[in-house]
C-alpha cells in the first residue's frame, strides 16, 4: 500500500472557525477511524508480544523478534516503493545537509522500548493494566510536547483543560494499580510502562515530521523500526551474554505477527498525523487502544485472574482524561516560548 504525500499550511486564528467541505469532512472522518482502529493494533500487538516474552521466558528477545521482523517487511515495502525510496534519500539528505536534526529520525527507539516493555510487563500486569499505564504517560508528554513545540510544529498554549486531563490520567494509574500495590507486583513492573508511555508522544511527533518531509508514510515507518531495532540489538546480545538463548521457541505463528501489526499501526499513524494533528489522532488511538485492551483482557487474558474493577475504572478515567485534554479552553497559562519560535496557538 502507498500513501500519497498530504501538504499542510500552518493554520491561522480563522481556520478555527471554518467549516469544512463535506469531502474534507469525510477525509477527516476516515481518518479518525483509521487512528482508531491503528490504536486498538497497538493493543492487540502488547498481548502478542507480552505472551511471546511469556512463552520465551525472554522479553528481550521477543522484543527484537518483533521490531526485527518488522524492519525486514517494511525494508521490502521500502525498496518496491519508488515514493519509499525517494522519500529515504530526501530525508537523508537532509540529515546530512544539516536541515533537521539527527534524532527527529529516531522515533524507532521509544518504539523499541515500549515494545520492550510489552514482552517484560504485560504477562505480569495484563494488557489492560498495560495500557493504562503507556496512555497517562503519553497524555503527560503530549502536554510537555505541545506547550514547547517541535520541528515546524509551533508550541501551544497550556490550558485549563489540558492540565486537568493530564491530572486525571496520572489519578487514573493509581486508580487501576492500587490491587496491584497490595499484592505482589514489584514497583518497577507499573513504573516501566509509565516511563515509555512517556516517550510515545515524543515518538509519535517526530515520525509525523519525517512523514511530511519525505512526502511517504513507508519512509517514516521504516527509519522508525531502524532505531528500534538497533536498541533492542543491543539489549538483546546483552541479555544472550547473561542469560544465554532460549530453551526452546513457541510453535503457534500468531506470536510472531507482532512486527506486522507494528508496521501497519506506525505507517497509519504516521498518514494521519498531518491531516487530523497530534491531539486528534491521539485522542482517536486511545480510545481503540484502551476499549480493545479492556476486550482482550476479557476474551483471552494472560493469565486466569478476573479484570479487577479498578482497572475498569482507571481505563474509564483514562478515557475521560484524554476526552478533557482534547477539549478548547480560552484560559490559557502563560509558558515559555521556544527559543527562535514566535507563534503561539
Amino acid at each position: 500500500m502507498e500513501w500519497e504525500p498530504v501538504a499542510f499550511e500552518p493554520r491561522t486564528m480563522t481556520d478555527k472557525t471554518a467549516t469544512p467541505a463535506p469531502a474534507s469532512r469525510l477525509k477527516l472522518a476516515l481518518c479518525v477511524a483509521l487512528a482508531t482502529l491503528c490504536g486498538s493494533a497497538v493493543a492487540l500487538q502488547s498481548r502478542i508480544n507480552g505472551q511471546l516474552g511469556t512463552d520465551l521466558h525472554d522479553g528481550f528477545i521477543a522484543a527484537f523478534i518483533s521490531f526485527g521482523s518488522g524492519l525486514v517487511i517494511i525494508a521490502i515495502v521500502l525498496v518496491a516503493s519508488r515514493a519509499g525510496r525517494r522519500g529515504f534519500a530526501t530525508v537523508t539528505g537532509a540529515i546530512r545537509r544539516g536541515e533537521i536534526p539527527w534524532w527527529h529520525a529516531a522515533g524507532g527507539v521509544a518504539g523499541g522500548l515500549f515494545v520492550l516493555s510489552q514482552g517484560l510487563v504485560v504477562g505480569l500486569l495484563g494488557i489492560a493494566l498495560f495500557t493504562v499505564a503507556t496512555v497517562a504517560g503519553q497524555t503527560i508528554s503530549g502536554l510537555v510536547i505541545d506547550s514547547r513545540g517541535i520541528g515546524t510544529v509551533a508550541p501551544k498554549a497550556i490550558t485549563v483543560t489540558r492540565l486537568v486531563g493530564a491530572a486525571l490520567a496520572l489519578a487514573s494509574v493509581v486508580v487501576a494499580v492500587l490491587p496491584q500495590l497490595s499484592g505482589q507486583a514489584a514497583v518497577w513492573v507499573i513504573i516501566l510502562p509509565f516511563a515509555v508511555g512517556l516517550l510515545l508522544g515524543w515518538q509519535q511527533a517526530v515520525n509525523g515530521q519525517i512523514k511530511t518531509l519525505a512526502g511517504s508514510a513507508t519512509t517514516a515507518t521504516f527509519f522508525n523500526f531502524v532505531g528500534g531495532t538497533v536498541v533492542l540489538a543491543v539489549f538483546a546480545l546483552v541479555n544472550l551474554a547473561v542469560a544465554g538463548l532460549p530453551h526452546g521457541f513457541p510453535t503457534n505463528p500468531v506470536l510472531y505477527a507482532g512486527g506486522a501489526i507494528g508496521v501497519l499501526f506506525i505507517a497509519g499513524f504516521a498518514a494521519v498525523i498531518p491531516i487530523i494533528g497530534v491531539l486528534l489522532q491521539s485522542l482517536a488511538a486511545v480510545s481503540g487502544q484502551l476499549l480493545m485492551a479492556l476486550l482482550l483482557d476479557y476474551v483471552a487474558p494472560a493469565d486466569a485472574t478476573p479484570v479487577a474493577i479498578a482497572t475498569v475504572v482507571g481505563t474509564i478515567l483514562t478515557l475521560v482524561a484524554v476526552v478533557i485534554a482534547s477539549l478548547r479552553s480560552r484560559d490559557a497559562i502563560p509558558a515559555r516560548q521556544v527559543s527562535g519560535t514566535g507563534a503561539r496557538r
